[in-house]
C-alpha cells in the first residue's frame, strides 16, 4: 500500500532560482549539505544526499515544473515513486511550490513526509532567502 504527500510551500525567491536550486547539482549540494549529481535533461538520472535518493527526470520545464521518478536506498528493487514540483510566481518575487509525492510506501510515509520539511523546504528557504 502507498500514500501521497502534498505540500504547498512559499519561498522568498523567484521561480528561476527555486528551479535552479532543485535541479543544479552544485546548488542542490549547497542547500542540502550533501553531494548531488543531477542531469538537466528529461530522461537523465539523478542522485542526491550522497546517493541515498536516486531516480530519473521525467519532465523538466524551466522555472515551472519538475517531475521525477524517485526512490530511496533500501526500498525494494524496482519500486519508484513520483515527485512533482509545480512552481508559480507570487507577488513580491516569491514562488509557490505545489509539491506532490505519489507512491510513498505506507510504512515510510511519516518519515518521508517529515523529511521533505526538514531536509528540503527548511534548508531551501534558508539558502534562497538569505
Amino acid at each position: 500500500m502507498t500514500k501521497t504527500i502534498r505540500h504547498n510551500v512559499t519561498i522568498g525567491a523567484a521561480p528561476k532560482q527555486v528551479f535552479g536550486a532543485l535541479i543544479n547539482e552544485k546548488k542542490h549540494a549547497k542547500f542540502t549539505g550533501a553531494p548531488a549529481s543531477i542531469s538537466r535533461k528529461a530522461g537523465g538520472a539523478f542522485t542526491c544526499y550522497g546517493g541515498y535518493i536516486s531516480g530519473i527526470n521525467l519532465e523538466l520545464v524551466p522555472s515551472k515544473r519538475i517531475v521525477q521518478a524517485w526512490r530511496a536506498k533500501g526500498w525494494p528493487a524496482g519500486i519508484h515513486s513520483i515527485v512533482s514540483f509545480a512552481l508559480s510566481r507570487k507577488a513580491g518575487g516569491r514562488t509557490r511550490v505545489s509539491f506532490t509525492h505519489v507512491g510513498v510506501p505506507a510504512s515510510r510515509f511519516k518519515d518521508i513526509n517529515e523529511g521533505w520539511r526538514t531536509h528540503y523546504w527548511r534548508p531551501l528557504k534558508a539558502y534562497l532567502e538569505k
